[in-house]
């Protein structure tokens, strides 16, 4: 199989096989196999922490799926469980 090189070269860097699909468009199969044909095993996303210039703890290419709540809106949200907590 003949193995794109920005494919193995994202692979190299530590990247994961969905971070990958999602950068170039394809299909995660395709990198699964790429990283087969390479021989290299799974990447996980303590290999990617350590792979990271400066170590934050987050991942760069994280999406998601909604916005992180306000403070406010944590805190009213911690009030409703402990009502209905309470209720029960």
């Amino acid at each position: 199989m003949k193995v794109r090189a920005d494919i193995a070269a994202l692979i190299r860097e530590g990247h994961s096989d969905t971070s990958i699909a999602l950068r170039l468009g394809c299909g995660r199969t395709t990198v699964w196999e790429a990283r087969k044909a390479l021989r290299l095993p799974p990447a996980d996303a303590l290999s990617r922490l350590y792979a990271e210039a400066a170590p934050t703890g987050q991942v760069r290419d994280y999406r998601p799926e909604r916005m992180p709540l306000s403070p406010a809106h944590q805190a009213a949200n911690r009030a409703a469980l402990l009502a209905a907590l309470r209720a029960a």
